[in-house]
């Protein structure tokens, strides 16, 4: 029996990237997987790629009514709904506070930040109801570090941190099991963008020195186990050795 048989969980950012890999690796450990990106063709291959218990859905985050009418029809689908990883993320624009364009500023905040709330927003009165769930917001160093050029992604991130820990203190005693987690530098197509820019330290790491995306799935398929019970309500860096070795990454 595999660690998750009979559960269903939707996976947002699911068209490439930790998105893709989580999906797949948690399908792997047992659950069904519902893949939703605002690229809908790329995260139906995805998908397909994965097998059978995986489908997909193109949504963006940023529209509430769109994500609650897709977590309405999983529910329908399936009969209920254990887990939401909350990965949906973009870092654009890179570019100094006096030069950012306040559009697309606005626009990271919308996806990285209002994106997580709306999706959250969605699920949680289901789960409520259910007497249980888990949620995995996928952060980043970012969300307690300042980098220069990257002050939407910070201040949406940051946000995001609060938003974990404002979940955990609502719904404490309900059933209700939330972690935020930090992949760090992980070679994802984000990466790429944030290479080319030239911009802040984090520019200058070569790809072989960044972390595959296995690493990522396979700590956020840790989170939705029972092992990670104790751990409700923090947010962890994939960089921590003692996170680390609970996971068992060596």
């Amino acid at each position: 029996m595999s660690s998750l048989d009979g559960k269903v969980i939707i996976v947002t950012g699911a068209s490439r990237g930790i998105g893709a890999s989580a999906a797949a690796a948690l399908a792997k450990a047992g659950a069904t997987v519902v893949l939703t990106a605002r690229d809908g063709t790329l995260t139906e291959q995805v998908a397909k790629s994965i097998g059978p218990s995986a489908s997909s859905r193109a949504c963006d985050v940023s529209d509430y009514a769109a994500f609650a009418a897709l977590v309405a029809d999983t529910v329908s689908r399936f009969g209920k709904l254990d887990a939401l990883i909350n990965n949906a993320g973009v870092i654009e624009p890179i570019a100094s506070i006096a030069e950012s364009d306040p559009a697309a500023w606005g626009r990271n905040v919308a996806i990285n930040l209002t994106g997580a709330y709306h999706a959250i927003r969605a699920v949680l009165p289901g789960m409520l109801a259910a007497g249980g769930g888990t949620i995995v917001n996928v952060s980043s160093g970012a969300a307690i570090r300042p980098l220069e050029g990257w002050s939407a992604y910070c201040s949406a991130k940051a946000g995001l941190h609060m938003l974990t820990r404002a979940i955990a203190l609502e719904t404490a005693g309900k059933g209700i099991r939330v972690f935020g987690f930090q992949p760090g530098t992980t070679d994802t197509d984000m990466q790429v963008l944030i290479r080319a820019s030239g911009v802040n330290p984090v520019s200058q790491i070569p790809r072989e020195k960044l972390t595959p995306v296995a690493l990522s799935a396979e700590s956020i398929v840790y989170l939705c186990t029972p092992a990670a019970d104790d751990l409700n309500g923090q947010e962890f860096s994939l960089n921590d050795p003692s996170f680390r070795a609970r996971v068992g990454i060596a």
